[in-house]
């Protein structure tokens, strides 16, 4: 489940203010604000996704909301920015997406040639990772009320297998793989925003992950627990599952690929790569006899052809992410109170 929240406020100043996701704030939204309301185990987990019986098969259900600015950045642009950021939340399950709905929010003004734009990349997006969108709506606000374009979109997929992929299924002695280079789509989006240039262009790693998972489970790998590494980045995704799962999990901070333009951008703004959001990265917990043959998959497709296995989980039970450095240090990673980038997605 996706909230946004960005800086310390009073608790019922956080959905008037709303930036930044992972953070403890985001938390207390959750635990304290929605979840009381919505009393079923579905709502309870807090995944991007749910997998709800339907007869003797599996579906899953998921839904976003794609706030990002500018609407167009190097790699993609918000329209197939919402149709693979839905299709990689149900492939975080083990689904085979299907179908979407789109709703979208127009400020009043929005150039048409904008929509249009905007429509097309999501029509050959959608058709590009085989999933129908069959229905919608659409709200127009008045001008200076929706910042140009929010789309919402809902996906519907199907489990093939009968899976059980989640936080849950984590056990100790899981390698952690990596699918590629964190922190391209963050600082791509900064950097287009802010009308920065670098010596190296940068370029959004927005990317559809369904086909690099499926390749995963029809080649017999168990996969215990995926997840992608949208906003708060690798890092805020490592304390969830660390809490979720309740063991220790250890990366490497030298396993961990950083691309020389992302590196050089994040050090000039002070910012740390692994807190930067993504969208088209994820990692995967296998067991450790099977992920060499884990990497050896990912590392043949296109968009995970960059996979590393960057850690393990360990075998204590103290919910904690830890990042160790080359000499063998190690520290505790943490929520960061909001997001380094706000609107990102």
């Amino acid at each position: 489940m996706n909230i946004e929240c960005p800086i310390p406020v009073e608790t019922d100043e956080l959905v008037r203010l709303g930036h930044g996701s992972g953070g403890e704030l985001s938390q207390q939204l959750l635990q304290k604000h929605i979840f009381p309301y919505f009393n079923n185990p579905w709502v309870a987990e807090g995944r991007d996704s749910s997998v709800l019986p339907l007869g003797d098969q599996q579906l899953v259900f998921t839904t976003d909301s794609y706030v990002v600015t500018p609407l167009f950045f190097p790699g993609g642009d918000i329209g197939k920015l919402a149709v693979y950021g839905t299709v990689n939340d149900l492939a975080m399950s083990g689904a085979r997406p299907l179908y979407l709905s789109c709703s979208l929010i127009l400020e009043e003004g929005l150039p048409m040639e904008t929509l249009d734009r905007v429509m097309a990349s999501m029509g050959e997006a959608a058709a590009e990772v085989g999933v129908a969108l069959v229905t919608g709506d659409t709200k127009v606000v008045e001008r200076g009320k929706g910042d140009g374009l929010y789309i919402n979109t809902s996906g519907i997929g199907m489990l093939e297998q009968p899976l059980q992929i989640g936080p849950g299924q984590i056990q100790p002695g899981d390698r952690i793989l990596l699918s590629g280079d964190i922190g391209r789509h963050g600082m791509t989006i900064m950097a287009t925003r802010e009308g920065l240039e670098f010596e190296s262009p940068l370029q959004s790693d927005c990317a559809p992950l369904h086909g690099a998972v499926a390749k995963l489970l029809n080649a017999g790998i168990v996969v215990h627990c995926l997840r992608d590494l949208t906003r708060g980045g690798l890092a805020t995704v490592l304390v969830e599952l660390a809490e979720s799962s309740g063991y220790q999990l250890l990366a490497r901070e030298d396993d961990i690929p950083v691309c020389t333009p992302v590196q050089g951008a994040c050090e000039i703004l002070g910012l740390d790569p692994l807190y930067v959001a993504n969208e088209g990265r994820f990692i995967a917990f296998v067991p450790e006899q099977d992920a060499a043959r884990a990497q050896s998959i990912l590392c043949g497709c296109p968009v995970s052809e960059g996979c590393q296995v960057i850690g393990e989980v360990r075998n204590v039970a103290r919910p904690q992410a830890v990042l160790e450095n080359a000499l063998g240090y190690e520290r505790l990673l943490d929520r960061l109170p909001g997001e380094q980038l706000p609107r990102i997605c």
